[in-house]
């Protein structure tokens, strides 16, 4: 490549940065409804102060929620578990952005973060259930990211020591019962 074609490159990736910038700025404006700010109705400086006022105003607006125990959780499953303090405990004191979460939803326990507790939540699982569980059964018991894959390597860890018995097609398990 020449200079003059590295440059010609590089500042065509500087117009298309610029235009993805303008986009993700276009769309947030638009999420918050303050498509006033898109429209170039402001010069760059007063756009930039205005649109810095409306900010505190909500950040004071959900302090002042977040202090009654309103809270909006944009993920709920993810951040209370997280980020929940003080007096907001639980989904009866949540309202959030997508919706009141189901009563089935809220009864499932999360996860445990550490195998020992994954092993022993998968056992109790087996041990309170006649019927041999798959996987997924035991997965949908439980609320949190990426249960799946951290239920089938229990599962087969817990089969290994004798704990779990899989079915003869190989496809759910039952807990070893003692003689």
């Amino acid at each position: 490549m020449t200079a003059q074609e590295v440059e010609d490159f590089e500042r065509g990736s500087v117009l298309v940065l610029d235009e993805l910038h303008r986009e993700i700025d276009r769309l947030t404006l638009t999420t918050y409804g303050w498509e006033d700010l898109i429209e170039p109705t402001y010069s760059a400086d007063d756009r930039t102060a205005e649109l810095l006022r409306r900010l505190v105003a909500l950040n004071a607006e959900r302090a002042a929620a977040e202090a009654r125990g309103e809270v909006r959780w944009l993920r709920p499953d993810y951040q209370i578990p997280r980020f929940a303090k003080g007096t907001v405990t639980g989904p009866e004191q949540v309202r959030d952005l997508i919706g009141e979460t189901s009563d089935a939803k809220a009864a499932r326990p999360a996860f445990p973060a550490d195998r020992t507790g994954q092993h022993l939540a998968v056992l109790t699982l087996l041990h309170t259930t006649p019927e041999p569980l798959s996987p997924a059964d035991i997965a949908a018991g439980f609320k949190g990211r990426e249960v799946a894959p951290r239920v089938d390597k229990a599962l087969r860890a817990l089969a290994r020591l004798g704990y779990a018995q899989p079915t003869p097609d190989g496809r759910a398990y039952r807990a070893r019962r003692a003689a």
